[in-house]
């Protein structure tokens, strides 16, 4: 499981999606979301600004799990 550090309360999926370098940019997050599932502490989520916080963690098919620390 890949560690992802945030400094804040909490990042949005768009922007976790880029600190994972899964995109290149912020843009790219909308076609990255309905092109793979993402699941969230188990639950399916494809929206950009879902909430990220520490412990949440992510999992996509393809590129492995992740946890905000």
């Amino acid at each position: 499981m890949t560690k992802i550090k945030i400094e804040t309360e909490y990042i949005t999926l768009g922007q976790f999606l880029k600190a994972a370098d899964m995109i290149q940019s912020g843009g790219m997050a909308k076609w990255f979301l309905s092109e793979y599932e993402v699941f969230i502490n188990g639950e399916q989520d494809q929206r950009r600004g879902r909430k990220l916080r520490l412990g949440d963690k992510i999992d996509i098919a393809s590129f492995g799990s992740f946890e905000i620390i």
